[in-house]
Protein backbone atom coordinates (compact mmCIF):
# COMPACT_ATOMS: atom_id res chain seq x y z
CA UNK A 1 0.00 0.00 0.00
CA UNK A 2 1.50 3.23 -0.55
CA UNK A 3 1.32 6.03 1.44
CA UNK A 4 -0.06 9.46 0.43
CA UNK A 5 2.35 12.18 -0.99
CA UNK A 6 0.40 14.97 1.05
CA UNK A 7 0.40 13.14 4.49
CA UNK A 8 3.79 14.76 5.15
CA UNK A 9 2.03 17.52 3.93
CA UNK A 10 -0.17 18.30 6.36
CA UNK A 11 1.64 17.26 9.03
CA UNK A 12 3.57 20.29 8.50
CA UNK A 13 0.73 22.78 7.95
CA UNK A 14 -0.46 20.88 11.29
CA UNK A 15 2.71 22.04 13.17
CA UNK A 16 2.61 25.98 11.28
CA UNK A 17 -1.15 26.65 12.72
CA UNK A 18 -0.33 24.64 15.82
CA UNK A 19 0.63 28.38 17.39
CA UNK A 20 3.25 29.44 19.88
CA UNK A 21 4.64 27.25 22.72
CA UNK A 22 4.29 28.02 26.23
CA UNK A 23 7.97 29.32 26.63
CA UNK A 24 7.49 31.08 23.94
CA UNK A 25 4.25 33.03 25.33
CA UNK A 26 5.91 33.84 28.39
CA UNK A 27 9.19 35.35 26.53
CA UNK A 28 6.73 37.13 24.21
CA UNK A 29 5.32 39.05 27.28
CA UNK A 30 8.24 39.29 29.43
CA UNK A 31 9.59 41.82 26.49
CA UNK A 32 6.39 43.58 25.97
CA UNK A 33 5.86 43.93 29.40
CA UNK A 34 9.90 45.44 29.55
CA UNK A 35 9.09 47.57 26.43
CA UNK A 36 5.71 48.80 28.02
CA UNK A 37 7.84 49.77 31.54
CA UNK A 38 10.45 51.72 29.79
CA UNK A 39 7.22 53.57 27.62
CA UNK A 40 6.26 54.60 30.58
CA UNK A 41 9.02 55.21 32.29
CA UNK A 42 10.04 57.66 29.33
CA UNK A 43 6.25 59.20 29.49
CA UNK A 44 6.59 60.02 33.36
CA UNK A 45 9.65 61.36 32.86
CA UNK A 46 8.52 63.58 30.26
CA UNK A 47 5.65 64.39 32.07
CA UNK A 48 7.78 65.68 35.04
CA UNK A 49 9.90 67.64 32.84
CA UNK A 50 6.92 69.64 31.03
CA UNK A 51 5.56 70.36 34.78
CA UNK A 52 9.24 71.56 36.19
CA UNK A 53 9.50 73.36 33.12
CA UNK A 54 6.16 74.69 33.11
CA UNK A 55 6.03 75.92 36.69
CA UNK A 56 9.15 77.65 36.48
CA UNK A 57 7.41 79.86 32.99
CA UNK A 58 4.98 80.56 36.33
CA UNK A 59 7.29 81.29 38.65
CA UNK A 60 9.16 83.64 36.15
CA UNK A 61 6.24 85.31 35.24
CA UNK A 62 4.97 85.66 38.64
CA UNK A 63 8.33 87.20 39.81
CA UNK A 64 7.75 90.10 37.27
CA UNK A 65 4.19 90.99 38.04
CA UNK A 66 5.53 91.25 41.96
CA UNK A 67 8.93 93.33 40.58
CA UNK A 68 7.02 95.81 38.54
CA UNK A 69 4.10 96.33 40.87
CA UNK A 70 6.66 97.34 43.61
CA UNK A 71 8.84 99.14 41.50
CA UNK A 72 6.32 101.71 40.19
CA UNK A 73 4.90 102.29 43.43
CA UNK A 74 8.70 102.48 45.15
CA UNK A 75 9.44 105.34 42.30
CA UNK A 76 5.93 107.26 43.19
CA UNK A 77 6.89 106.99 46.75
CA UNK A 78 6.91 110.81 48.09
CA UNK A 79 5.36 112.06 44.58
CA UNK A 80 3.31 115.47 45.68
CA UNK A 81 1.44 117.03 42.98
CA UNK A 82 2.70 120.30 42.01
CA UNK A 83 1.10 122.85 43.85
CA UNK A 84 2.58 121.62 46.90
CA UNK A 85 6.27 120.35 45.94
CA UNK A 86 7.16 123.77 44.20
CA UNK A 87 7.03 125.62 47.74
CA UNK A 88 8.96 124.70 51.06
CA UNK A 89 7.05 123.37 54.01
CA UNK A 90 5.95 126.48 56.15
CA UNK A 91 3.64 126.90 59.36
CA UNK A 92 0.74 127.02 57.70
CA UNK A 93 -2.33 125.82 59.18
CA UNK A 94 -2.68 122.09 59.01
CA UNK A 95 0.01 121.52 57.93
CA UNK A 96 2.75 119.70 60.45
CA UNK A 97 6.15 120.31 60.33
CA UNK A 98 6.95 116.94 61.60
CA UNK A 99 4.68 114.57 58.41
CA UNK A 100 4.73 110.97 58.20
CA UNK A 101 7.28 109.62 56.40
CA UNK A 102 6.40 108.36 52.96
CA UNK A 103 8.21 105.41 53.09
CA UNK A 104 8.46 102.94 56.30
CA UNK A 105 7.93 99.61 57.24
CA UNK A 106 8.40 96.81 59.90
CA UNK A 107 10.27 93.48 59.97
CA UNK A 108 8.52 90.26 60.00
CA UNK A 109 5.01 90.92 60.23
CA UNK A 110 1.62 90.84 58.71
CA UNK A 111 0.26 94.69 58.31
CA UNK A 112 -2.73 95.92 60.13
CA UNK A 113 -6.28 96.54 58.42
CA UNK A 114 -6.63 99.39 60.92
CA UNK A 115 -3.95 100.84 61.20
CA UNK A 116 -0.57 101.52 59.14
CA UNK A 117 1.25 102.25 62.67
CA UNK A 118 1.33 98.55 64.07
CA UNK A 119 1.44 94.59 62.94
CA UNK A 120 0.19 91.41 63.61
CA UNK A 121 2.80 88.47 64.67
CA UNK A 122 3.11 85.46 62.33
CA UNK A 123 2.51 81.98 62.33
CA UNK A 124 4.46 78.99 60.79
CA UNK A 125 1.86 78.46 57.91
CA UNK A 126 2.08 82.26 57.03
CA UNK A 127 5.74 82.23 55.89
CA UNK A 128 8.49 85.23 56.37
CA UNK A 129 8.28 88.61 55.52
CA UNK A 130 8.33 91.92 56.25
CA UNK A 131 6.07 95.12 55.62
CA UNK A 132 6.51 97.82 53.23
CA UNK A 133 4.77 100.65 53.63
CA UNK A 134 4.53 103.47 50.74
CA UNK A 135 2.54 106.93 50.56
CA UNK A 136 1.96 109.03 47.34
CA UNK A 137 -0.19 112.07 45.67
CA UNK A 138 -2.54 112.20 43.25
CA UNK A 139 -1.22 113.98 40.23
CA UNK A 140 -3.55 116.88 38.46
CA UNK A 141 -3.55 117.10 34.68
CA UNK A 142 -2.40 120.55 35.37
CA UNK A 143 -2.57 123.11 37.77
CA UNK A 144 -5.83 124.20 38.34
CA UNK A 145 -7.79 121.95 36.25
CA UNK A 146 -9.36 120.19 39.54
CA UNK A 147 -8.88 116.80 37.50
CA UNK A 148 -6.96 113.83 38.51
CA UNK A 149 -4.42 112.52 35.17
CA UNK A 150 -4.84 109.04 36.36
CA UNK A 151 -1.07 108.33 36.39
CA UNK A 152 -0.77 107.37 39.78
CA UNK A 153 -2.11 104.10 41.44
CA UNK A 154 -1.95 102.38 44.74
CA UNK A 155 -1.06 98.54 44.96
CA UNK A 156 -4.32 97.22 43.59
CA UNK A 157 -4.28 99.68 40.58
CA UNK A 158 -6.85 102.06 41.35
CA UNK A 159 -6.47 105.66 40.98
CA UNK A 160 -7.12 108.09 43.64
CA UNK A 161 -10.52 109.48 43.46
CA UNK A 162 -10.19 112.85 44.35
CA UNK A 163 -6.59 115.74 44.78
CA UNK A 164 -5.03 116.08 47.59
CA UNK A 165 -6.18 118.46 49.73
CA UNK A 166 -3.15 119.38 51.31
CA UNK A 167 0.40 118.75 51.02
CA UNK A 168 0.53 115.95 53.77
CA UNK A 169 -2.82 113.77 52.17
CA UNK A 170 -1.27 111.13 51.00
CA UNK A 171 -2.28 107.51 49.55
CA UNK A 172 -1.57 104.66 51.25
CA UNK A 173 -0.41 101.20 50.00
CA UNK A 174 0.76 98.43 51.87
CA UNK A 175 2.93 95.60 50.86
CA UNK A 176 3.05 92.20 52.83
CA UNK A 177 2.75 88.21 52.87
CA UNK A 178 0.02 86.18 54.74
CA UNK A 179 -1.84 82.64 53.91
CA UNK A 180 -4.63 83.26 51.25
CA UNK A 181 -7.88 81.30 51.81
CA UNK A 182 -6.61 78.05 49.98
CA UNK A 183 -3.20 78.80 53.14
CA UNK A 184 -1.12 79.21 50.14
CA UNK A 185 1.57 82.08 51.49
CA UNK A 186 0.50 84.93 49.32
CA UNK A 187 1.80 88.46 48.62
CA UNK A 188 -0.99 90.87 49.58
CA UNK A 189 -1.45 94.73 49.71
CA UNK A 190 -3.91 97.03 51.51
CA UNK A 191 -5.43 100.23 50.29
CA UNK A 192 -8.71 102.05 50.50
CA UNK A 193 -10.80 104.65 48.72
CA UNK A 194 -9.48 107.51 50.90
CA UNK A 195 -5.90 106.32 50.75
CA UNK A 196 -6.40 106.01 54.85
CA UNK A 197 -7.34 103.58 57.44
CA UNK A 198 -9.13 101.43 58.01
CA UNK A 199 -8.17 99.48 54.46
CA UNK A 200 -10.32 97.82 52.92
CA UNK A 201 -9.96 93.59 52.53
CA UNK A 202 -6.40 92.93 51.61
CA UNK A 203 -5.84 92.72 48.20
CA UNK A 204 -3.91 89.23 46.62
CA UNK A 205 -1.12 89.88 44.08
CA UNK A 206 0.98 86.82 43.44
CA UNK A 207 0.24 83.40 45.13
CA UNK A 208 2.91 81.35 46.20
CA UNK A 209 5.45 84.63 47.71
CA UNK A 210 6.74 82.35 50.60
CA UNK A 211 9.37 85.07 51.69
CA UNK A 212 9.30 88.91 51.41
CA UNK A 213 12.13 90.83 52.63
CA UNK A 214 13.10 94.79 52.63
CA UNK A 215 16.60 96.62 53.14
CA UNK A 216 16.43 100.40 53.20
CA UNK A 217 19.43 102.62 51.39
CA UNK A 218 19.67 105.66 54.05
CA UNK A 219 21.56 108.18 54.09
CA UNK A 220 23.52 109.99 57.10
CA UNK A 221 21.77 107.39 59.36
CA UNK A 222 23.59 105.41 61.94
CA UNK A 223 21.32 102.49 63.15
CA UNK A 224 19.17 103.08 65.97
CA UNK A 225 20.39 106.55 66.57
CA UNK A 226 18.77 110.24 66.39
CA UNK A 227 20.07 112.14 63.75
CA UNK A 228 22.80 114.69 65.03
CA UNK A 229 22.63 117.83 63.04
CA UNK A 230 25.84 119.14 64.31
CA UNK A 231 27.53 116.06 62.90
CA UNK A 232 28.81 116.77 59.69
CA UNK A 233 29.20 113.06 59.06
CA UNK A 234 25.84 112.73 58.60
CA UNK A 235 24.68 115.21 56.33
CA UNK A 236 22.80 114.13 53.95
CA UNK A 237 22.96 113.79 50.20
CA UNK A 238 21.01 111.68 47.47
CA UNK A 239 23.09 108.45 47.53
CA UNK A 240 22.56 105.56 50.00
CA UNK A 241 25.52 104.63 52.05
CA UNK A 242 24.70 101.53 53.59
CA UNK A 243 21.22 99.51 54.12
CA UNK A 244 19.35 99.13 56.92
CA UNK A 245 16.59 97.11 58.42
CA UNK A 246 13.35 98.30 59.66
CA UNK A 247 13.90 98.05 63.41
CA UNK A 248 18.00 99.65 62.83
CA UNK A 249 16.21 102.94 61.80
CA UNK A 250 13.86 103.11 65.00
CA UNK A 251 15.49 105.05 67.93
CA UNK A 252 13.83 103.82 70.88
CA UNK A 253 10.96 105.91 73.05
CA UNK A 254 11.91 108.89 70.40
CA UNK A 255 8.93 108.97 67.40
CA UNK A 256 10.40 112.46 66.01
CA UNK A 257 13.84 111.18 65.75
CA UNK A 258 12.15 107.97 64.01
CA UNK A 259 10.68 109.33 61.62
CA UNK A 260 13.68 111.93 60.98
CA UNK A 261 15.63 108.55 59.81
CA UNK A 262 12.63 107.07 57.60
CA UNK A 263 12.91 110.71 55.46
CA UNK A 264 16.83 109.53 54.74
CA UNK A 265 15.69 106.41 52.88
CA UNK A 266 16.99 106.43 49.19
CA UNK A 267 16.68 103.18 47.99
CA UNK A 268 14.88 99.98 48.40
CA UNK A 269 16.49 96.25 48.56
CA UNK A 270 13.66 93.77 48.01
CA UNK A 271 14.12 89.85 47.85
CA UNK A 272 11.35 87.66 47.24
CA UNK A 273 10.90 83.40 47.27
CA UNK A 274 8.07 82.21 45.51
CA UNK A 275 7.33 78.71 44.97
CA UNK A 276 5.21 76.44 42.95
CA UNK A 277 2.80 73.89 43.43
CA UNK A 278 3.54 70.77 45.50
CA UNK A 279 5.81 67.96 43.28
CA UNK A 280 6.65 69.89 40.21
CA UNK A 281 10.49 68.85 40.87
CA UNK A 282 11.56 65.01 41.03
CA UNK A 283 14.62 66.41 43.19
CA UNK A 284 13.52 66.20 47.25
CA UNK A 285 16.07 68.14 49.03
CA UNK A 286 16.25 71.20 51.39
CA UNK A 287 17.67 74.16 50.03
CA UNK A 288 19.58 77.75 51.18
CA UNK A 289 18.41 80.84 49.77
CA UNK A 290 19.88 83.86 49.86
CA UNK A 291 16.22 86.37 49.10
CA UNK A 292 18.30 90.02 49.12
CA UNK A 293 21.05 88.23 46.60
CA UNK A 294 23.62 86.70 49.10
CA UNK A 295 25.14 85.46 52.00
CA UNK A 296 26.37 89.17 52.66
CA UNK A 297 22.97 90.21 52.94
CA UNK A 298 21.91 87.30 55.16
CA UNK A 299 21.47 87.89 59.18
CA UNK A 300 20.57 85.70 62.13
CA UNK A 301 19.25 89.01 63.66
CA UNK A 302 16.55 89.45 60.28
CA UNK A 303 14.41 86.60 60.28
CA UNK A 304 14.14 85.25 56.35
CA UNK A 305 17.31 86.85 55.22
CA UNK A 306 18.70 83.18 55.11
CA UNK A 307 15.99 80.90 54.27
CA UNK A 308 16.07 77.44 54.53
CA UNK A 309 13.23 75.53 52.06
CA UNK A 310 11.95 71.79 52.83
CA UNK A 311 12.11 69.35 50.91
CA UNK A 312 8.57 69.61 49.71
CA UNK A 313 9.51 68.67 45.74
CA UNK A 314 8.56 72.78 44.73
CA UNK A 315 9.98 74.43 42.66
CA UNK A 316 11.39 77.84 43.56
CA UNK A 317 13.35 81.00 42.39
CA UNK A 318 14.49 84.07 44.45
CA UNK A 319 14.02 87.41 43.30
CA UNK A 320 16.20 90.33 44.64
CA UNK A 321 16.01 94.03 43.09
CA UNK A 322 17.24 97.56 44.18
CA UNK A 323 14.60 100.08 43.48
CA UNK A 324 16.51 104.00 43.94
CA UNK A 325 13.88 106.18 45.01
CA UNK A 326 12.43 109.41 42.47
CA UNK A 327 11.08 111.91 45.03
CA UNK A 328 12.49 113.90 47.39
CA UNK A 329 11.50 111.71 50.90
CA UNK A 330 12.00 115.16 53.23
CA UNK A 331 9.54 117.35 51.65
Amino acid sequence: MKRSPTLPRRRQERRRLAGMTLVELLVAMALGLLVTLAATAALVVARRGFTTVDAASQLRDNARFATDAIQRLAVQAGYRDLSYAASRRGNAIGISADPVPNISGFDNGIANRTSADTVTARTASDGYGDVLILRHQASETFPGSGEIDASMIDCAGYTADALAANRDDMRTSIFFVASSNDGEPTLMCYRSKNGSPPFAGSVPLVRGVENFQVLYGVDGVIAKTAIDPTNISMKADTVPEKYLRAEQLTVAGNDVATRANWRRVRSLRIGLVLRSEVGATQELKTQTLYPLGGPAFGSSDDVGTIFTAPADGRVRQVVSFTVHLRNDQGL
